[in-house]
């Protein structure tokens, strides 16, 4: 073929493919070539714009009908309305609408419904009346067990090396776990002294399999599962698309049909196909049906299933005759799961099967026991909706797990538990046995109660114990001192609507029109982030107000500054991880500090892929005196330029940026805590001056209540948590005004604002809180240039005034080696012996001297030590001598000082 006839066939094919997308009726090189005198035809209605925030495209939605004019007023509105959810929603990948007319997914508008994330490790369990087991978000493990006194939870989580769960099964009293790799796993109780279950990796299936390969049945991963009926039998698809059971059958198909699977017959998978004259709906949603047996008259059974447009849909055995039945769905809803009905015979008009949608609701849909009696196989109100629990939603895709007639449990998106029971019938604190009094028929309302869960989910339910006590893991006995329901403190009952403290965002109300305007000021790292602890005891760096980086560290029982060069000024020291620090540069830049091949290196982490600039970082790695566990989701926390929060995953460096963005119309202005009072929780205050948390198993915001009166400051906050055994602790952060505020968790009364107000009046409290310490002393700083401590005495919260080092009797350290540059050098492990007073009184080398605490945030030294900086540039020393008894014990000259300058003039002329 001639390079002519080429290029030819390539314009015709190009021709034939214009003529094609432009629908044109005329000839097509004429049509090709007469531009000019084509007119403009609008093909789609759908438009899109490049979100800056989002870092992708986005679809918009037309303000009116814009080909024909439309009202002018309504397109003011839908204008007005689209700009407000630019703002406010960001349109992110979990917020989209269905669109039933074309199939298509949009853009989710102001008052569209809203799609809730999938959440593919949750599943639930029932073991017993007494025991349901939950896979969490997070891959977590944990069961739900009724001691005969109250509801525990006992931690039944795989090994480390056997990764996250994303289901349990329990067949023939066998409990198997499917972690995320594929693997099962069995429980098996570890005899002993005390006897154990334990995890070990389950084969005995796989060796049954009939395949001669052994090599290739010992790759078989598993994907899914279910359990019989009965319970006597597993049934798991593989990763590479294969049924197993006991033999491994070739799964026939993947795309959306209904098989059925009998080894009896041959062939042994049977499909079946839509025969009636109406359309098929769609293809079949892969998830687990509901049968339902006797519902079109004896001997019959039906099938119920989803499908992936989220319709209901019947496959009907009756009289040896299969039959397809289009049950529909909820007007403008997408059912995404089905929850079985438990069999009652005492209610005899009708059976309800329990559905979630999309949105995070549940619906309830009728039948009558004779289906086939109502006409069109339906009747009135078939479809009812049971919406969800207050301030929570309902996961989407997980099936609820009917507990009993009228209780049914079912997981929540934010990662708790709820249960829909009838009123009068179930709750937190109703177990497993239906009250005497309870007469069911006298009522037919539903009502939820959300449940709390475990801390590996980010909330507050505490483990049972092997004590004695209503928590026992066994067997609940009361507690006395309690058996009232009445604590001593305050006189109120326990209340299960501590729920309710967690808010949707925007339901909070803005405090202050005029408090978006309080932005962070120039100084703000450097005050906040100026020092940072790298190991107890022996090691701190500071950052002088030129951009220098100085440590001040243990060599040989002397203690001297080292000057640590980098190619940028530094502002601050915004993290700490396995002894690498993280510093922010004026410009913001993250740059990260380690230990290379024995030599110190510097690495730009804002110049990764999606890298930021920041302006916080988390206020402390650890509690003092307590070691931080490290996992495989080792991550800091920072808060970028624009108010939004980024994780940084540091786990075995590999190194990853993502975007956690910010609560709905509200930037962040720093972090309280990050996961030291609540594991896989990240405290946050907002610009606005209320109280956020970020969720990292679920990747949620929830606004905690807070009075519109009280504003809290930008500053981080500090936690106390009495003992690692129990959840209960407080956060301390500031009011605007300069007074202490605790934001306390207790398990008897949940969340509670506890204003603790300022030392004297007068007197106003600046910077940071310091750390905390014993688990109940909390360092402060006054305005005027003082320590305060706030302490628990007796349940009695005190003050006492620390003051601030005396210059009549100054102590100074002084350094042999003065300031040295930067060597790699290794850290003695008897530095502590090193902190021996140098009692040389030195006169006064210059008069810009100033004893009074300035505002920066102190550092935890030790167990009982704290550092200041004083308003002089100075650092010192205040150390706990007994209980609540503080000392000053030294004062520490610094680079960074004035206050000595000559000193350290003559030192390096020396």
């Amino acid at each position: 073929m001639s390079m002519f006839h080429l290029i030819c066939g390539i314009w015709g094919l190009l021709s034939l493919s214009f003529c094609t997308v432009v629908g044109c009726a005329s000839c097509c090189p004429y049509q090709f070539f007469q531009q000019s005198n084509r007119r403009f035809e609008q093909k789609t209605d759908r438009f899109w714009k490049f979100s800056e925030e989002a870092d992708r495209w986005v679809e918009v939605q037309l303000p009116c009908d814009l080909i024909s004019g439309g009202d002018s007023e309504c397109g003011k509105v839908k204008n007005r309305r689209e700009e407000s959810l630019d703002q406010e929603h960001g349109f992110d990948d979990k917020k989209k609408r269905l669109d039933r007319k074309d199939g298509k997914i949009g853009v989710l508008g102001p008052f569209d419904v809203v799609l809730m994330p999938l959440r593919k490790r949750i599943s639930l369990t029932k073991m017993s009346e007494t025991s349901v087991w939950v896979t969490g978000e997070s891959g977590s493990i944990y069961e739900r067990f009724w001691n005969g006194l109250e509801w525990v939870f006992a931690p039944h989580d795989l090994p480390i090396s056997a990764g996250r769960a994303v289901a349990v099964f329990i067949i023939n009293q066998m409990i198997l776990a499917l972690s995320e790799s594929g693997n099962l796993y069995q429980m098996h109780l570890q005899l002993g002294e005390t006897s154990q279950p334990v995890w070990v990796e389950f084969s005995a299936t796989l060796n049954q399999i009939k395949d001669n390969d052994q090599e290739k049945n010992s790759l078989i991963l598993m994907k899914s599962g279910v359990v019989s009926d009965d319970g006597q039998r597993g049934y798991f698809c593989t990763k590479n698309g294969t049924l197993v059971e006991i033999d491994v059958a070739e799964s026939p198909s993947s795309a959306g049909d209904l098989y059925e699977y009998d080894r009896k017959s041959k062939p042994s998978w049977k499909k079946h196909i839509w025969q009636e004259k109406k359309a098929k709906v769609s293809p079949l949603m892969p998830s687990k049906g509901c049968i339902l047996h006797g519902l079109s008259g004896d001997h019959s059974e039906s099938l119920f299933l989803l499908t992936k447009e989220g319709t209901l849909v019947e496959r009907r055995l009756h009289q040896r005759k299969w039959k397809w039945v289009v049950h529909g769905s909820p007007e403008h809803q997408t059912l995404t799961s089905i929850t079985p009905p438990l069999q009652d015979e005492s209610w005899e008009t009708f059976i309800s099967l329990f559905f979630t949608s999309s949105a995070g609701s549940v619906f309830e849909y009728q039948m009558p026991k004779q289906l086939g009696t109502a006409l069109n196989n339906q009747f009135p109100e078939a479809w009812g909706s049971h919406e969800h629990p207050l301030h929570a939603k309902a996961a989407r895709g997980i099936a609820g797990l009917p507990l009993q007639v009228g209780r049914i449990l079912f997981a929540l998106d934010d990662g708790r538990l709820a249960e829909l029971h009838l009123a009068g019938l179930g709750g937190e604190n109703s177990g497993p046995s239906v009250p005497q009094n309870f007469r069911r028929k006298a009522s037919t309302k539903y009502v939820w109660t959300i449940l709390d869960v475990p801390e590996s989910e980010g909330w507050n339910a505490e483990y049972c114990t092997e004590e004695r006590g209503p928590r026992n893991c066994m067997t609940g006995t009361k507690d006395e001192s309690n058996d009232s329901g009445i604590s001593s403190v305050t006189g109120r009952r326990k209340q299960s609507q501590a729920q309710n403290y967690y808010l949707p965002l925007g339901t909070g109300g803005e405090p202050n029109r005029s408090s978006e305007e309080y932005n962070l000021p120039d100084d703000w790292i450097s005050n906040n982030f100026r020092l940072r602890l790298l190991y107890e005891g022996k090691s701190f760096f500071l950052i002088t107000n030129d951009g220098w980086v100085f440590e001040y560290v243990c060599i040989e029982n002397v203690w001297v500054w080292l000057r640590h060069d980098s190619s940028s000024t530094m502002n601050g020291i915004v993290g700490s991880y396995n002894g690498s620090l993280f510093m922010a540069d004026t410009f913001g830049s993250l740059f990260l500090r380690e230990w290379s091949d024995n030599e110190i290196a510097w690495r730009n982490c804002t110049a990764m892929r999606k890298g930021r600039s920041i302006v916080a970082g988390q206020p402390w790695d650890r509690l003092p005196g307590k070691a931080r566990r490290a996992t495989t989701e080792d991550s800091i926390f920072f808060v970028s330029k624009n108010g939004r929060l980024l994780q940084f995953m540091v786990y075995m460096r590999k190194f990853k940026w993502k975007d956690c963005k910010n609560p709905q119309n509200v930037k962040v202005a720093s972090i309280v805590d990050q996961e030291l009072f609540r594991e896989n929780i990240v405290f946050v205050i907002g610009r606005n001056g209320r109280l956020y948390q970020y969720n990292k198993v679920t990747d949620l915001w929830h606004e905690h209540y807070q009075s519109q009166h009280l504003i809290l400051s930008q500053f981080p906050g500090t936690v106390i948590r009495p003992s690692t055994k129990s959840l209960s602790g407080s956060l301390f952060m500031l009011s605007r005004e300069g007074g202490l505020v605790e934001y306390q968790w207790t398990t008897w009364y949940g969340w509670n604002w506890v204003e603790h107000g300022t030392p004297y009046k007068g007197v106003k409290l600046v910077g940071s809180p310091g750390p905390s310490f014993e688990g109940n002393q909390l360092l402060l700083i006054g305005s005027d240039g003082k320590v305060y401590l706030r302490y628990l005495d007796k349940d009695a919260w005190k003050w006492k005034d620390c003051s601030f080092p005396s210059m009549g009797n100054k102590i100074v350290e002084t350094h042999s080696g003065g300031i040295n540059e930067e060597k790699p050098v290794r850290i003695d492990e008897n530095c502590a012996s090193g902190l021996s007073k140098d009692q040389d009184n030195l006169a006064d080398l210059n008069l810009n001297c100033e004893p009074k605490v300035a505002s920066t945030r102190p550092i935890p030294f030790s167990e009982g030590s704290v550092i200041f900086e004083l308003r002089d540039g100075r650092l010192a020393e205040l150390q706990l001598v007994e209980e609540t008894e503080w000392a000053w014990s030294r004062i520490i000259g610094t680079p960074n000082s004035l206050c000595l300058e000559n000193y350290w003039i003559a030192l390096a002329s020396s």
